[in-house]
């Protein structure tokens, strides 16, 4: 297969906490404190990571993807909030994914806070569904609310004061998102991350991995950069001969483990779909594709 140039990752010289390494709860920044679930694997990276959010001293604090019901990631948030000698205020949920809303509605119930996302099933009966534009007051602050679909269709960002986003899973604190098949989009991501990079965040909290505060511009472009590489490997190796999903993610993520070329197929998929918007590539009726 013709070589595709791949751009570089600026977070390889950044100086980030090992794989493992990340304590299970830190304070951020005055108006964030994260705590990390206990849940790591492959896709979830070190855990999921949970965020509090309101201003120091308010009493109260916004509790921003919630994670697993898990007893000991309840209680570990449970403890940061009696540091912070908060209540919850509100549950925020940047998308529907499990491993970030499971939580939302037993804990919603549990602190007595209205869930807040971007779809009515995960907010539930009695909560909110929120759109672009949308400005929370909240614990002592505001959060803005910024649509960034993509990854999946209903996933949301949060801006908070100190200029710093909340991004869940559009941006990850290692490697980089899968644009979910058939609910993700590629077009919608790019323009999505193109929304961030031009709110110019202090910092990108993020839905797995270490917090990216030393240039979140340049993670974003990299973002971008890495989008355009894999459809380019996508292109290339279509005209040297693959004609599957399969055959393309083989060859184009040989170096990967076999585990998450599950999450591979799913990108490359919707990769595809962009590509035959464009007229770019041509579906046969087995399924099969080829370039135009």
């Amino acid at each position: 297969m013709p070589r595709v140039k791949a751009p570089v990752d600026p977070r390889t010289s950044w100086q980030l906490p090992a794989f493992g390494g990340m304590p299970r709860t830190a304070d951020l920044e005055p108006l964030v404190t994260r705590v990390l679930a206990p849940n790591p694997n492959r896709m979830t990276l070190d855990g999921t990571n949970s965020y509090l959010v309101g201003a120091p001293g308010s009493g109260a604090a916004v509790l921003v993807d919630p994670g697993p019901d898990d007893p000991a990631h309840l209680a570990a948030v449970e403890a940061a909030l009696a540091a912070r000698g908060a209540r919850v205020a509100a549950v925020l949920v940047t998308h529907h994914h499990g491993d970030h809303a499971e939580a939302a509605l037993p804990w919603g119930a549990r602190f007595g806070a209205q869930v807040m996302a971007g779809s009515g099933d995960v907010a539930g009966p009695g909560g909110r569904v929120l759109t672009g534009g949308d400005r929370l007051r909240l614990a002592g602050t505001t959060v803005d609310v910024v649509p960034t679909p993509g990854h999946c269709s209903d996933h949301l960002a949060f801006r908070i004061e100190s200029g710093a986003v909340l991004v869940g899973d559009h941006v990850l604190g290692r490697g980089t998102s899968v644009v979910t098949h058939p609910e993700g989009d590629v077009v919608a991501y790019l323009e999505s991350l193109r929304t961030v990079r031009d709110l110019g965040p202090s910092a990108l909290y993020c839905g797995h991995g270490p917090e990216l505060t030393e240039d979140p511009g340049a993670v974003l472009d990299y973002y971008l950069a890495h989008r355009a590489y894999r459809e380019g490997q996508v292109v290339a190796a279509l005209q040297a001969g693959a004609t599957t999903v399969d055959e393309l993610v083989a060859v184009i993520y040989a170096e990967v483990p076999r585990e998450v070329w599950f999450a591979a197929a799913q990108s490359t998929r919707a990769t595809l779909d962009k590509l035959r918007a464009e007229g770019r590539v041509e579906q046969a009726v087995d399924g099969t594709v080829r370039p135009a």
